[in-house]
């Protein structure tokens, strides 16, 4: 009985045996490319890397490799591609494929050296072309890469020995040669970085880290770098990619998703106060910008920026002496930002105090000498200064840059009654309230009239004779009728009651 059940198990380990052989060869039958089929592809190959149509060719590359995994130069074609593809580490893994087929394949040692040595690899690449040369002495493209692999290590040692004494400038001399030689080194990068940084060169650190994202795998220490570096110059949204391209790799990253929290915060805050000053809501502008010193108070930037801008947003306020205060502590922050230049001077303008508007304008004009819109205000605060020289309606008046038509009209009222001439006996006294009075029924013409006010503020006297075209100037001191009420036709004084409307 045991006999026989031993037998049947035999049987069937047997038969499935069998079966496995057969299923091999139907599938080698179905699946294995022909001859044929592999040179098709090696030929089309070929000549879409002529015609430089890269992705198409390593298709075929591809198709080539899974048909005959044998074949060296089928590897060493496809890493040719890579290299055009710009795809060195790709193109790595197929050399060494194509040299451990065949050994004695110098091509392949010396292109993978080269591209070794550019990673900075000194002992791999030292490696190759030593192989290379011991089986072709005469091989000059080896003999002088290896002198740059033996040179590479001797520079290497030099850059670190500089840097742990502390001399970043000579490191930063040596590793100038290193990164020429090896250009696809990220350690000689991201020591220049540290050298830059240290050195007070953030610019250059960036410039330094940034290829290095790409040069190793999983770098999270660079984005968390170069997102720190961006966020330490003001530059929010920079920092805010960086760091989230570090949260890519690892989501549990406990110190890029710390500077996230932060980085995110404060970019919402900064975005959220210029989508406010772009609706005009200035006042919660300027409270969100307040916010955001609150939230970083320890890198300039942003409070420069928040300075800057709540500057700008008291202007627009028409805020005056707010403005100014603000507008100058943000220029003492910052004494070359034109925006704040700008700004103050409109302050300035608002306060009529226009000589300071006119030395802000040429102050920022220095800095930039060909922004239209500095040029345009300093000639329109240049003409404020020199109408405020002649009269000043909004002086006249007594009343603020600032003010709307009721509280024009209101202060006009009072001015009429105390200098309207009927209240003077003295010739002399009469002659003079009819002077200020025409002056104040002038101010209260032109800055209750919206044309009239736009004018006058942008530096022009609506009824300056010099400023009107044609006749009808008026025959008083600048009165905006073709008469002068005080007087009648043969040159007599009238005395009425005057309606103050």
């Amino acid at each position: 009985m045991e006999l026989c059940r031993r037998s049947g198990v035999s049987g069937v380990l047997y038969s499935l045996s069998l079966l496995c052989v057969i299923l091999d060869l139907q599938l080698d039958g179905v699946l294995g490319a022909t001859r044929v089929e592999i040179e098709h592809h090696l030929e089309m190959g070929r000549k879409l890397l002529a015609a430089g149509q890269l992705a198409e060719a390593l298709s075929h590359y591809h198709s080539a490799v899974e048909g005959d995994s044998k074949n060296y130069l089928t590897y060493y074609k496809r890493a040719a591609v890579f290299l055009a593809m710009g795809k060195s580490k790709s193109a790595l893994p197929d050399l060494t494929k194509a040299i451990q087929l065949k050994p004695d394949f110098l091509a392949a040692r010396l292109q993978r050296g080269n591209i070794l040595l550019k990673q900075g690899n000194t002992q791999e690449a030292r490696e190759d072309f030593e192989s290379v040369v011991q089986r072709s002495s005469e091989h000059e493209e080896a003999r002088d890469q290896l002198m740059r692999a033996n040179e590479l290590e001797e520079l290497q040692e030099e850059a670190h020995a500089a840097y742990n004494q502390g001399d970043y400038g000579a490191t930063i001399s040596v590793l100038e040669r290193v990164i020429e030689i090896s250009p696809w080194d990220p350690e000689s990068r991201e020591l220049r970085a540290e050298c830059y940084i240290r050195m007070g060169d953030p610019q250059k650190a960036i410039q330094d880290l940034t290829p290095t994202t790409r040069l190793r795998n999983d770098n999270r220490a660079a984005f968390l770098k170069l997102s720190l570096l961006h966020y330490s110059l003001g530059e929010h949204h920079e920092s805010l990619n960086h760091i989230r391209e570090c949260l890519k790799l690892d989501q549990d990253d406990k110190e890029c998703f710390s500077h996230y929290k932060q980085v995110k915060k404060l970019s919402k805050q900064l975005d959220s106060a210029e989508e406010l000053i772009q609706e005009e809501r200035y006042q919660e502008a300027i409270d969100k910008y307040e916010s955001v010193m609150k939230t970083e108070p320890s890198v300039s930037h942003y409070t420069n920026l928040a300075k800057e801008r709540i500057c700008f947003c008291l202007v627009k306020l028409k805020m005056a002496h707010e403005a100014i205060d603000v507008c100058s502590e943000a220029h003492q922050r910052d004494p070359r930002n034109t925006n704040v230049l700008r700004d103050r001077a409109e302050a300035y303008i608002l306060n009529q105090e226009y000589e300071k508007a006119v030395e802000d304008y040429h102050e920022a004009k220095e800095f930039d000498s060909e922004s239209n819109e500095i040029k345009e205000g300093l000639e329109r605060a240049q003409k404020m200064l020199k109408l405020s020289r002649k009269r000043d309606y909004y002086k006249i008046l007594g009343v603020g840059r600032n003010a709307n038509k009721q509280e024009i009209i209101k202060a006009y009222r009072k001015l009429a009654q105390q200098w309207h001439p009927d209240n003077f006996q003295l010739e002399a006294e009469k002659k003079e309230a009819e002077k200020k009075f025409i002056d104040i029924a002038s101010a209260k013409e032109v800055l209750t009239d919206p044309e009239m006010r736009q004018k006058f503020d942008a530096g022009e006297d609506p009824l300056d004779p010099e400023n009107q075209q044609g006749g009808g100037g008026g025959q008083g001191r600048g009165w905006p009728f073709p008469f002068n009420p005080f007087e009648s036709g043969n040159g007599n004084s009238f005395h009425f009651k005057f309606q103050y409307n």
